[in-house]
């Protein structure tokens, strides 16, 4: 059994629902404290010293012989360990695990490493219960305050804060990491695909070159509840139907756009089968080659939105959740890794509009991005996707680029 089949193995069933197959990790749920255990205990393991910092996110280091003081100038490499409602097994995972078998290989290999290597699971990458994305990487490099992920609410009103403390953290020590620069030489983040390119060109492994600009906003449309066999049509402030053509018009302007704009996730107040709703709040996912393409395609589709309103008669509120610019990874650490990777052949370099926390770092530190192949081409499923022998030689590509950083 190879390293990585060994750690893969241990965490298959940690956070999957027995019916539907998928997983739920949700940040500081008692799956996410599971994995952060068996986080401690691979890292502790293999010698290396481990911690987690203000935001949540967890560090395990392998230093040079004879280093003294703070790690700096780190090789760095992982991913996240939560996920969406119902996700696959490889988003975020993938990269943590490869990341402690490419250490196990480099060791294997008889390297030394000159200058310290780092593990990294970042906190909250999916966003899927506090509704922000890259929670623990946008504090750290101060792009989230740390006042308003204190106040973030899952569906059930806990807050972040709260649901920190539960779990025995501090919430008040949220917030920028001073070190982050420092720290890391940089971070190169392996994941599975998110789409079928690789698959297409029969590839098993790429390299990133750059991540759409993308965003999350909230559409609050507000009507008024009313019976739903009693109320005559045209007495009806039905907030549904604004809502319904609105997904419809966003399907169609991102097409024309050449662009992905997707309604997700909705609440329904009061909720009830027999009752007209009086609010629908939904969310829109939207992302676009560029970012002029991203804000016209976003600005269009409110104002349809706001068009189907005003012809229900229904109030719209429309509210920027977050939004992520354009990350075109630098060309250095790009090259660096088709260098040491050159026994495979020709590397693939493709575009992701899938965000990761690697397109957060690169604001303040050179990153690089894997991709590992996924013959499906779905995400955030259950039948998300990758073989064994590929993922074995994700980890064995990205203990070659280690090798070839440390040495």
């Amino acid at each position: 059994m190879t390293a990585f089949d060994s750690l893969w193995g241990a965490i298959l069933d940690v956070g999957q629902d027995k019916d539907t197959r998928g997983y739920r990790r949700y940040a500081w749920s008692d799956a996410d404290l599971t994995l952060r255990e068996w986080f401690r205990d691979s890292a502790t393991a293999r010698g290396m010293g481990v911690e987690e910092d203000r935001n949540g996110n967890m560090w395990a280091w392998w230093l040079p012989p004879g280093w003294t003081g703070d790690p700096t100038n780190a090789f760095v490499t992982g991913s996240h360990l939560d996920s969406v409602p119902d996700g696959g097994a490889f988003d975020g995972p993938l990269g943590v695990v490869s990341a402690f078998a490419a250490v196990d290989i480099v060791r294997a290999r008889g390297v030394v490493p000159k200058v310290p290597v780092a593990v990294a699971a970042f906190s909250d990458e999916e966003g899927a219960r506090f509704g922000v994305a890259c929670v623990g990487s946008q504090l750290s490099t101060g792009a989230l305050s740390a006042d308003r992920a204190r106040g973030l609410r899952d569906v059930d009103g806990v807050t972040l804060a709260e649901a920190m403390t539960r779990a025995g953290r501090k919430p008040e020590a949220l917030g920028a990491d001073a070190t982050l620069t420092d720290r890391i030489g940089v971070y190169v983040e392996l994941h599975v695909e998110q789409g079928r390119a690789l698959d297409l060109v029969d590839r098993p492994i790429a390299v990133a070159s750059a991540i759409w600009p993308h965003g999350r906003w909230e559409f609050t449309f507000d009507g008024a509840a009313n019976h739903a066999g009693t109320t005559r049509l045209v007495d009806r402030r039905d907030p549904m139907l604004a809502f319904a053509s609105s997904v419809h018009s966003a399907r169609s302007a991102a097409t024309v756009h050449e662009a992905v704009a997707t309604f997700g996730k909705v609440l329904v107040s009061p909720n009830g089968a027999n009752a007209i709703p009086s609010r629908i709040r939904a969310w829109l996912d939207a992302r676009a080659a560029d970012e002029a393409t991203l804000t016209a395609l976003v600005e269009q589709i409110s104002a349809e939105a706001r068009g189907h309103a005003t012809q229900d008669g229904i109030d719209l509120q429309v509210a920027v959740e977050s939004i992520t610019p354009i990350v075109e990874f630098p060309e250095g650490p790009r090259a660096r890794l088709q260098r040491a990777l050159s026994r495979l052949g020709d590397i693939p370099v493709l575009p992701t509009q899938a965000g990761h926390d690697a397109g957060i770092l690169s604001a303040k530190v050179p990153t690089a991005m894997l991709f590992v192949r996924n013959p499906t081409g779905v995400s955030h499923s259950p039948e998300e996707h990758a073989e064994s022998d590929d993922c074995n030689l994700g980890a064995e590509a990205l203990a070659d680029v280690m090798a070839e950083w440390v040495q």
